[in-house]
């Protein structure tokens, strides 16, 4: 963003195996609504749970804004950051360094991520891991803040900045 770079040197760690879970797109089966037998949507019985591997999934491979790793790889998310209650996920993530002025950007990277992929029955919660940043209080709010995400989301700059990162994610590699 403004080319200051925050932690010029952070450690890289190997990549955890992925989840041996098959989409329904890889098992052949469809993912257009008009194929399925008409399903009643109001029923939440049938609602297949959610857990922290298939949320990790989701994020591990979000590109970091100042390095060419991802987030697994910076150790930055994992899956025991994760929790997950009644409709409600909360990501955790440690920035790579306590000043670290990326965090709020790495954070949107992870709720716009969420945003996309998860249903809207979903609220999602990002968190700095507490006392890993020196102004965890205000990302935290930052984050969590409908308004401010939605004026951050206004930002053209801020918005080609987050598709950046975002175009990695999901990456098989």
């Amino acid at each position: 963003m403004n080319g200051e770079v925050f932690n010029a040197n952070p450690t890289i760690y190997t990549k955890s195996k992925r989840s041996l879970r098959r989409s329904p797109f890889e098992t052949g089966q469809s993912l257009w609504v008009d194929d399925i037998e008409q399903q009643d949507w109001s029923d939440t019985s049938n609602v297949e749970p959610i857990d922290q591997d298939e949320i990790f999934d989701l994020i591990r491979s979000i590109a970091d804004p100042e390095h060419p790793n991802s987030l697994e790889e910076l150790r930055v998310v994992s899956p025991e950051q994760i929790d997950i209650g009644n409709n409600v996920i909360t990501v955790e993530f440690t920035p790579t360094v306590p000043h670290c002025g990326m965090s709020t950007l790495i954070g949107l990277s992870i709720r716009v991520r969420l945003m996309r992929c998860l249903p809207p029955r979903f609220k999602v919660d990002i968190r700095v891991k507490p006392g890993s940043h020196q102004s965890e209080l205000a990302v935290n709010k930052q984050l969590n803040d409908k308004e401010r995400v939605a004026a951050a989301l206004e930002n053209q700059a801020l918005v080609e900045t987050l598709e950046k990162c975002l175009a990695t994610a999901g990456s098989q590699e």
